[in-house]
């Protein structure tokens, strides 16, 4: 039997041989062009992961035997997919990825034409169904026919047309052995970049570290920009769509701040959308700057939607997700990357200066409390019940955001685990410990149960 335990907030996801195999692919591609109503044209990509070919096969048989036509591209970043469903004119694309997680995970992304995800709230539920009432379908190796496409070229020429550098800026890349080492230095070195790369062969066992990008599995790149003076450095995680920067003295620096970064150094004109999570500093650039703040929930989908739904000329996630209307709104790791040597070529100040330059806060990780399902939505009920009369301003588009004089928390329910997170940032470091205890407090008052607090705080 299928597990449900593989739909997730945004993709279909699992561990290959456990929970994620060729028959699985078969029934998300029948079951996705179930959903999908009608034949048509498919695309189908994959990350560098062992078990990417062949999922490959099965998931695009799914969809022939539904009276799909289907083309591959191979492997390719995600972001490459995305864009190429829509300039191709595809009906759908499917992304067989896991992202940034361990090599023996696998997944689907699920594009509709409009280069829009399946997620939850947006078509997972109903997709989930109609996977499992389809019970368990052997997937057959021997029927398998379609196409295969190349759409690196014209990807790679969309991405340099949109961008110029006014002088060779020397910078170190991580490719952490994922996706994006398919193109390797060149996207960069067209523009006239000396790259200095590390772990540039594409590699399934992600033999240097884990695709994903954060302080531990970044220390080597960090170091190397110490060290052979880059002016900065990048790291990509798994499938491309996300990508961290660190400055020439080795720090590395959150979505938020990079995007504030973009914004102040630019000529960028009308809105820009940010997650609940990021800092106020983001805000406060982006008015400064002459354009307009547009909150959003957290996660890919809705980033995207609300990316559209206004019109935003760029938009980014604390993680590291940025969005631009070059790209239809999508989510671009490589093209990010572009943008930011595009901004470095015409600044004559060291990196760090750049990110000096925007207002600091004190600003927490993020911590988690355990607490099940079937509690989680309830509990955040309770919190958003205590923070009201107290706070000056409370959002809640996402878990509850309570703003204070001298800071704000944050506190909201994982999309994909059985935890809610809490974060904030005040203007001092006692102000930011105070808040960050109020939210320990109200987590543990709202999920109290008989014979004590549930939940493990890390």
């Amino acid at each position: 039997m299928i597990s449900e335990e593989i739909f997730r907030a945004y993709d279909v996801r699992g561990v290959y041989g456990k929970n994620i195999d060729e028959n699985v692919a078969y029934v998300i591609g029948r079951a996705f062009a179930s959903y999908l109503g009608k034949g048509g044209r498919a695309l189908i990509g994959r990350d560098v992961r062992l078990s990417g070919e062949s999922l490959s096969r099965a998931v695009a048989a799914g969809l022939i035997d539904e009276g799909f036509r289907v083309d591959y591209a191979g492997t390719v970043p995600t972001p490459t997919l995305y864009l190429s469903v829509v300039d191709g004119k595809y009906d759908c694309g499917i992304q067989v990825t896991a992202s940034h997680n361990p090599p023996e995970w696998n997944g689907f992304k699920l594009v509709l034409g409009s280069g829009e995800t399946i997620s939850e709230g947006m078509g997972m539920e109903e997709l989930k169904r109609s996977v499992l009432s389809y019970g368990s379908l052997k997937y057959d190796r021997g029927r398998v026919e379609f196409e295969r496409v190349e759409v690196l070229s014209n990807y790679v020429v969309k991405l340099l047309s949109l961008v110029s550098v006014s002088r060779p800026v020397r910078v170190a890349i991580d490719f952490s052995n994922g996706a994006v080492a398919v193109l390797g230095k060149r996207i960069f070195e067209s523009l006239g970049c000396e790259v200095i790369p590390l772990n540039d062969e594409p590699d399934g066992n992600f033999p240097a570290h884990l695709p994903e990008p954060n302080e531990e599995t970044m220390r080597e790149l960090a170091k190397l920009v110490r060290t052979s003076g880059a002016e900065f450095g990048i790291g990509f995680d798994g499938d491309g769509d996300r990508a961290v920067f660190i400055d020439e003295r080795g720090v590395m620096i959150d979505g938020d701040i990079a995007l504030a970064v973009l914004v102040s150094n630019s000529k960028l004109k009308g809105k820009v959308v940010y997650d609940v999570s990021s800092s106020s500093a983001l805000e406060e650039v982006i008015r400064s700057s002459g354009c307009e703040p547009v909150l959003s929930r957290v996660g890919r989908a809705f980033m995207l939607k609300k990316v559209r739904e206004v019109g935003a000329v760029i938009g980014a996630e604390k993680s590291n997700h940025f969005y631009f209307s070059e790209l239809y709104g999508f989510d671009d790791g490589i093209f990010a990357a572009l943008r930011m040597i595009e901004l470095v070529s015409r600044r004559n100040e060291p990196f760090s200066k750049l990110v000096e330059a925007i207002p600091r806060y004190h600003t927490s990780q993020i911590h988690t409390v355990d607490v099940p399902d079937r509690l989680k939505f309830e509990a955040m009920r309770k919190i958003a019940e205590r923070l009201r009369p107290i706070s000056e301003r409370l959002v809640e588009i996402d878990g509850v955001k309570a703003y204070f004089r001298d800071g704000w928390v944050l506190i909201r329910p994982s999309n994909t685990m059985p935890q809610i997170k809490y974060v904030a940032e005040a203007r001092d470091s006692t102000a930011l410990e105070k808040y960050l205890s109020m939210a320990r407090d109200l987590i543990t008052e709202a999920t109290v149960q008989r014979g004590g607090a549930i939940g493990r705080v890390s």
